[in-house]
C-alpha cells in the first residue's frame, strides 16, 4: 500500500498529466514510439492480477476506514500526525544522503529534524519548513539507484503497490528504519503505527484518487508510468538524462547488392 501512496502521490503532483494513455498493441506505429517504461514491465499479466487485487483491498477496507477516519478526527490533529511521521522519515532520509556522499544536504535534512523535534513538539508541528528547510524523502532503493544498481523489471507488489525489482530489494533495509520502527520496540505498537500512517496518508489522498478514477483510461498504466518517472528522478536529484531509445539507435538495415550478372558462355 505504501507504494500505491507513493504512485498516486505522483500523480497528484503532475497534475494527472497525460492520463489518458492505452497500452501500445504490436505490429503498431504506437509500439515502436512506446515509452521505456513499458518495456520495464515484462510480468505485466502477473502485475495487472496483483494491482487488480490491490484496488480490492482498497475499495473493501483501506478507503472506508480512512473516510470514517477523517470525519471523526479534526484536520489539525492529522496534519499533526502526519507531521510526526514525517519528521522521523527525515531522519532516514538524512542517513541515506550520508551513504550517497550528500553531505551539504545530509546537514540540512538533518537540521529540519533537530528543529522539528525540539521546537516542534517532537515533530507534530513543522516549524523547519517555515524556516527554508523543506523535506526531502530518501529511502535505500534511491540510494542503491545514485551508486549505479539499475531498477530492475517492474513490480507491484500485494498490498505495498508499486516498485521495481531494486527498490524490493531495499524494502527489508528500509523496513528497518521505517517511522514505526524508530518509534516503537513492540512489534504490536510498530504494526498499529503503521497502520496509523497509511490510514491518514489515504485520508490525503481521497481527492486525488477520484479523480483519477474518472480520467484514467488505463489506471495500472498511469499508476506504473508515473512511479517509474518519479523513482528515476528522484535518484537523479531532479535532472534525469534523456532515455535512449534502442530501436531509434540501431542502424538502418543495409540494403541488398544487385545481382552481378553472369558472363555470356
Amino acid at each position: 500500500m505504501h507504494g500505491l501512496v507513493v504512485a498516486a502521490l505522483t500523480v497528484a503532483a503532475l497534475g494527472l498529466a497525460g492520463c489518458g494513455t492505452v497500452p501500445a498493441q504490436p505490429g503498431t506505429a504506437q509500439e515502436s514510439t512506446e515509452p521505456a517504461s513499458a518495456r520495464s514491465d515484462p510480468w505485466e499479466r502477473l502485475n495487472r492480477r496483483i494491482f487488480d487485487f490491490n484496488e480490492v483491498v482498497d475499495a473493501a477496507v483501506i478507503k472506508p476506514v480512512a473516510l470514517g477516519y477523517r470525519a471523526v478526527v479534526p484536520e489539525w490533529l492529522r496534519t499533526g500526525v502526519d507531521n510526526m511521521f514525517g519528521n522521523l522519515g527525515d531522519a532516514w532520509s538524512a542517513v541515506n544522503l550520508v551513504l550517497q556522499a550528500k553531505p551539504k544536504v545530509a546537514l540540512e535534512v538533518g537540521m529540519r529534524v533537530v528543529t522539528n523535534t525540539l521546537f516542534g513538539l517532537f515533530g507534530f508541528l513543522d516549524i523547519a519548513d517555515e524556516m527554508g528547510l523543506p523535506r526531502q524523502s530518501e529511502d535505500f532503493g534511491q540510494t542503491l539507484g545514485v551508486w549505479g544498481v539499475g531498477s530492475g523489471p517492474y513490480l507491484v507488489l500485494p498490498l505495498l503497490g508499486p516498485s521495481t525489482l531494486r527498490d524490493t530489494a531495499a524494502l527489508p533495509v528500509d523496513f528497518k528504519a521505517s517511522p514505526s520502527a524508530l518509534a516503537f520496540n513492540e512489534v504490536r505498537d510498530q504494526n498499529g503505527a503503521t497502520v496509523l500512517q497509511v490510514i491518514n496518508t489515504r485520508v490525503k489522498l481521497l481527492n486525488a484518487t477520484r479523480v483519477l478514477d474518472d480520467v484514467a483510461l488505463d489506471k495500472y498504466i498511469l499508476l506504473r508510468d508515473a512511479y517509474l518517472a518519479r523513482r528515476r528522478n528522484q535518484v537523479y536529484d531532479g535532472d534525469p538524462p534523456e532515455e535512449q531509445d534502442t530501436k531509434a539507435a540501431e542502424p538502418p538495415p543495409a540494403e541488398p547488392k544487385p545481382a552481378e550478372p553472369k558472363p555470356a558462355k
